[in-house]
């Protein structure tokens, strides 16, 4: 036993291993053939994209044997030191960091570029699981509740000063952790009138949909006080607020959306919803994604051999647009197994947390697993043009050292979690 507790990979799930050693080879295949070209196939030439990306993949290696080289009572125990760790981090990048892109999101060490963000999202699940896992901790508690949407939502609040909004939106998938762990779907179904009344407002404008709204809830508190001879007596208070807060939030939705996003921001929603046409502008990169991807056909056009892909008619390939090489290249086939195999990585992730009798491993499992759902999802749904483009990596697969390195971490911390499941630390 004391050899095995030595052994850094005892205990690994070596399936999980497998699927991640799977999706970073074929993600840099995916690279090398979106940055290479006929004048540059050099596969170790690491003033490209692909040879840089190939030293992230090896600096990887010692990323994972230092995740592992800490027994999981180490994060439990230093969760929270981790997490302020994190915070810090993002604060001083609003200070400190280089803006690209319109953003102040990276720091800059000599030319090479680390993206805080990337890390605090598996700061944040750890912190998330100490505070869920504890025995005298009741979800059902409203202070409860808070003190974890202070966890989630603080990390958040600081990216989004940065601005970067794209990674701001992943912090929503805690949501699914805290769904499994037994809040009310109450929250869901508010956030989805909310998504639900963003859109339709910026559609057909405030008045519209303020009228269309006031006038539903009307209808349902006549229904309520016919069924029922004294429901105003005890929900007038409740009724008089809902009329408030719709109106303030429908209200704010067009105030926002007029005179505080980005033109080019309100350019994105209003080409989603159809509302305008640009796909020579603002809807580009979109489009000649679509392209790229139908252009692949059933079985793709064949490594290296994607006309599009080589002609570089999508900007930004190799990064948020990768999943477009991947379908024009490897086809329906290619592109289905990519999904396939994503998930897999997530049921096996979501198998292991639910057999974890440790609550912090199970935890933790989950808002990995919900993490690299939404960004999947995201990406996804971005490229094919069913969701607004707010630029968030496809994990293992998008070019660059921070995403492929916050994913490691998150991936194999749990990974070390797991382990721990099978030995008497």
């Amino acid at each position: 036993m004391r050899q095995e507790r030595n052994n850094i990979f005892a205990g690994i799930d070596w399936i999980t291993v497998f699927l991640y050693i799977i999706l970073v080879v074929f993600g840099w295949v995916n690279i090398y053939a979106a940055s290479s070209n006929e004048n540059s196939r050099e596969i170790f030439d690491f003033s490209s994209r692909y040879g840089k990306q190939l030293i992230w993949i090896g600096l990887s290696v010692p990323i994972i044997i230092f995740v592992l080289f800490f027994n999981s009572k180490f994060y439990e125990k230093f969760s929270s030191i981790l997490y302020l760790f994190s915070l810090l981090l993002l604060a001083g990048v609003l200070v400190l960091g280089k803006k690209i892109n319109g953003a102040t999101s990276w720091y800059n060490f000599g030319g090479v570029g680390l993206q805080p963000s990337e890390f605090a999202k598996a700061f944040t699940a750890l912190a998330l699981a100490k505070l869920m896992s504890d025995r005298q901790y009741n979800l059902d508690l409203l202070k409860n509740q808070i003190k974890a949407f202070v966890i989630i939502f603080s990390p958040a609040f600081l990216i989004a000063l940065q601005p970067d909004m794209g990674s701001v939106v992943i912090y929503f998938a805690f949501f699914l952790v805290l769904n499994r762990e037994g809040i009310t779907l109450a929250y869901f179904v508010l956030g989805a009138l909310s998504v639900l009344l963003f859109l339709l407002t910026i559609s057909f404008g405030i008045t519209w949909v303020l009228v269309i709204s006031l006038t539903l809830i009307s209808i349902y508190v006549i229904y309520a006080a016919y069924k029922n001879k004294r429901f105003l007596r005890f929900n007038l208070l409740r009724v008089i607020s809902t009329y408030i807060v719709t109106s303030i939030f429908i209200v704010g939705i067009g105030y926002t959306y007029n005179n505080i996003l980005e033109q080019h921001q309100k350019d994105r929603f209003d080409i989603l919803l159809g509302k305008i046409k640009d796909n020579r502008g603002i809807g580009y990169n979109t489009y000649q994604a679509q392209l790229t991807i139908s252009s692949g056909g059933f079985s793709g056009k064949g490594f290296l051999k994607g006309d599009r892909t080589q002609g570089n008619f999508v900007p930004e390939q190799d990064t948020d647009y990768i999943f477009s090489t991947v379908s024009e290249e490897w086809g329906f086939l290619g592109s289905s197994t990519v999904i396939i195999l994503f998930s897999l990585l997530l049921l096996r992730i979501i198998y292991l947390a639910e057999t974890h009798t440790n609550k912090f491993g199970r935890i933790y499992g989950y808002g990995a697993a919900s993490i690299l759902f939404f960004h999947i999802i995201v990406n996804i749904g971005m490229v094919i043009g069913i969701l607004p483009t707010i630029g968030i990596p496809l994990p293992f697969f998008s070019y660059g050292g921070s995403s492929l390195w916050g994913f490691t971490l998150l991936l194999f911390i749990f990974i070390r979690l797991d382990a721990h499941k099978s030995y008497d630390w």
